[in-house]
């Protein structure tokens, strides 16, 4: 489901885009970048590296955005190199490619998501979980290219990625919806697959936000029991429609002491300090908690409550490429986007403050139409 709040793109940038040529890529860019932690973003442009043997150019259509874009922006993680412009949740249509790829044509509708490259020599590479790589991923944004160049990500009309790093979006995803699923989705779809949530399993989860709300709808999906763990019941009626089965608040005591040794599988998406005792106990048999979020502080994790019904306390990092294809066609199979509010560029400073605030319902994305230069 989307909520528009501003005009319409153009014909064909949310549904099934039909180029009937190939089009030049441009020198420059229309971008939106941050300069400085305590600065709002602003309009500029950007050049974009020239077309490899194996590169796709994507004309983006739609950009996510994501909290970890504004943990960045703002320099919280503490490793930002300005300026930088943010966003990897990315969906748009092929414009050009190199004579070496043969994964895709001009005109198919593609994404890209947290990473755009990585060593493809270790053993996580070669396994097709390149997140994991030995030597370190190179972010969508944020890091530095094989070109030795500052990566810039979908806050932009255009990028050149290499094709391993691409994804196809299959039909049935608005491209508007299908954004945000490049990283809220496959950070959601991967835990789910490998912790094998299903039929006859129990799973919860803590949080109904940008990522917890797709996390119920591929648990309820992949045919899983679904338990929403959330402070209040503000959003009781939006967790039962996504497709949870039951919805409790945490901040009532008498939760943790209905749903204990409950759930096989618990899946955290909050950044907060979470009491993880409490959360330990609603475990059964070989349950495992899976911790998403990135609290500000430490984690700690009593022994005792670990040793109890051989529970785990365990993390989960996104998905490689082939994961997230998989999931993106799964999501086109069962009919599942991302909740979201598309807004234009000059939104994009207010929807930081809206997300900081919990203030959307459930991802905003930005129209890169909108778009336009210093």
């Amino acid at each position: 489901m989307s909520r528009r709040l501003d005009p319409a793109p153009p014909p064909g940038a949310a549904g099934s885009p039909h180029p009937e040529k190939e089009s030049i890529i441009p020198a420059a860019v229309h971008a939106y970048i941050a300069t400085a932690a305590d600065q709002p973003l602003v309009p500029t442009t950007i050049e974009r590296r020239e077309l490899g043997p194996n590169d796709v150019s994507i004309d983006i259509a739609f950009a996510g955005i994501c909290h970890s874009d504004i943990h960045t922006a703002r320099g919280e993680w503490g490793r930002t190199a300005y300026p930088v412009v943010p966003g990897h949740e990315i969906a748009g249509v092929v414009g050009a490619v190199g004579p070496e790829v043969t994964k895709y044509k001009v005109g198919d509708r593609v994404g890209v998501g947290c990473f755009v490259d990585s060593c493809r020599e270790c053993d996580a590479c070669l396994a097709g979980e390149e997140q994991h790589c030995v030597k370190g991923m190179t972010g969508t944004y944020n890091a530095v290219g094989r070109d030795g160049q500052p990566t810039h990500g979908g806050y932009s009309t255009a990028i050149v990625v290499d094709e391993n790093y691409v994804c196809g979006i299959p039909e049935g995803i608005g491209l508007d919806e299908a954004a945000p699923l490049l990283c809220a989705g496959i950070t959601l779809y991967s835990p789910l697959k490998h912790w094998k949530a299903g039929p006859g399993t129990k799973v919860a989860i803590i949080g109904l936000g940008g990522l917890g709300h797709v996390g119920v709808k591929i648990a309820h999906a992949l045919g899983a029991e679904v338990t929403v763990l959330s402070q209040s019941l503000k959003k009781l009626e939006d967790g039962l429609r996504l497709g949870a089965d039951h919805y409790y608040a945490t901040s009532d005591p008498e939760t943790f002491t209905k749903l204990r040794n409950e759930f096989d599988l618990i899946i955290n998406t909050v950044s907060a300090n979470l009491p993880i005792k409490k959360y330990l106990g609603l475990l059964a048999l070989n349950g495992t908690l899976v911790e998403l979020g990135l609290p500000e502080h430490p984690i700690e994790v009593p022994a005792f409550a670990l040793t109890f019904n051989r529970r785990s306390f365990a993390g989960s990092n996104i998905g490689g490429i082939a994961e997230t294809q998989e999931m993106l066609e799964f999501c086109a199979e069962h009919g599942i986007g991302a909740e979201i509010e598309v807004i234009s560029a000059d939104q994009i400073n207010e929807a930081y403050e809206r997300v900081v605030a919990s203030d959307v319902r459930y991802r905003f994305v930005i129209d890169t139409a909108t778009l336009t230069g210093a």
